[in-house]
C-alpha cells in the first residue's frame, strides 16, 4: 500500500493554490471518502459509461450498453471498488485509450482526459501515476484546479462554483457543494 498524504503534502498544496488545506481535503472526502486505494492497492475509480461513449463515437453502445451509454445513467456504476476496474477492464479490451480516459481516477477523482490538463507527458504517464501514490493524486488535483482556474474558488470558498467547474452541471443533483462545505465545516474546526 501507498504511503498516504501528510499535512505537509497538504500544507504545499494549499499554498500553491493559495486556500485552506480545508478546502483541499473537504474536496478529497467528498471525491473519495478520504482515500485513494482501494485494500488491493489499486487506485479508487469510477467508469463512467457515457465518457466512453462519446470518446468510442457510441460504437459498443448496442453491444455492451452497460459501458456504453448515449447519456449518464447512475444505474450503470453498479457496486463500488473492484467492480469499477473489472468495468474498466471490459471497456479496455474494446478500446483501451478510451476506456482509461473515461474513469476518473484516485483520491481526488481526476477524469483520465484530463491527462495533459493536470500536466502529464502521455496518458500511460497519468495512469502509472495514479497506481504510485496519493501524493500523485494530489499534484493532478492541483495541476488540474490551477489548469480550470478554480483555486479562486477554493479560495473564497464558493462552493458552488468550485463544484460546477469541478464536477459539471451535474454536481446540484449530487449536491457536491453542499458535501464540499459540511465537509470544509468539520476540517477547518481542527
Amino acid at each position: 500500500m501507498t504511503r498516504p498524504l501528510t499535512d505537509t503534502d497538504f500544507e504545499r498544496a494549499a499554498q500553491r493554490l493559495g486556500c485552506q488545506v480545508a478546502a483541499i481535503k473537504a474536496v478529497a472526502e467528498v471525491e473519495s471518502t478520504g482515500a485513494g486505494f482501494l485494500p488491493s492497492g489499486e487506485p479508487k475509480i469510477l467508469f463512467e459509461a457515457h465518457v466512453f461513449d462519446r470518446l468510442t463515437g457510441g460504437r459498443y453502445r448496442r453491444s455492451h450498453p452497460g459501458l456504453s451509454s448515449a447519456r449518464w445513467d447512475r444505474s450503470l456504476y453498479g457496486a463500488a471498488g473492484q467492480h469499477q476496474h473489472r468495468r474498466l477492464q471490459a471497456a479496455v479490451e474494446l478500446d483501451r485509450d478510451a476506456a482509461l480516459q473515461s474513469a476518473s481516477w484516485g483520491r481526488f477523482q481526476i477524469m483520465g482526459f484530463n491527462w495533459r490538463m493536470v500536466g502529464r507527458a502521455s496518458l500511460q504517464d497519468f495512469i502509472n501515476a495514479q497506481y504510485r501514490s496519493e501524493g500523485e493524486h494530489l499534484a493532478d488535483f492541483v495541476g488540474y484546479v490551477l489548469a480550470r482556474g478554480l483555486a479562486d474558488e477554493l479560495q473564497r470558498l464558493d462552493w458552488v462554483g468550485f463544484a460546477l467547474g469541478y464536477n459539471g452541471p451535474g454536481y446540484a443533483a449530487n449536491r457536491y457543494d453542499e458535501k464540499m462545505a459540511r465537509a470544509y465545516a468539520r476540517y477547518s474546526q481542527h
